[in-house]
């Protein structure tokens, strides 16, 4: 079983992610920022991007790789069809369980769970 995001999970072009940024809803706490649009797939894409004086290269990278694979972990809770941008902070907290607890709560803020 494949254990990473595949390319039609990822946003990467920047169109693509001005778009997310323009037409997207957004919802924040303390350290991370979620902001959630639309697209027209059938599939959950995400972009996660630290700001530019969080730490080092090697710090980005990690905390890039963390909040992806608590995404991917929960990605078959989600309705599908939506762009998540994550926009890291720095700040004194960054434990998996913290991570998991803030981005679980921002995605339960934006409604989009699937209804069990």
């Amino acid at each position: 079983m494949r254990r990473s995001l595949s390319k039609k999970e990822i946003v990467k072009r920047k169109p693509e992610i001005d778009r997310v940024f323009k037409t997207g809803k957004t919802y924040a706490c303390l350290g991370l920022k979620l902001i959630v649009s639309q697209n027209q797939l059938d599939v959950d894409r995400i972009v996660v991007i630290p700001v530019r004086h969080y730490g080092s290269a090697v710090q980005r990278n990690r905390i890039r790789r963390q909040i992806k694979e608590i995404w991917r972990n929960e990605k078959p809770r989600m309705v599908p069809g939506y762009d998540f941008a994550f926009i890291v902070y720095p700040g004194k907290v960054n434990d998996h369980t913290s991570q998991k607890k803030q981005l679980l709560a921002l995605c339960e803020k934006a409604g989009v769970f699937l209804q069990s």
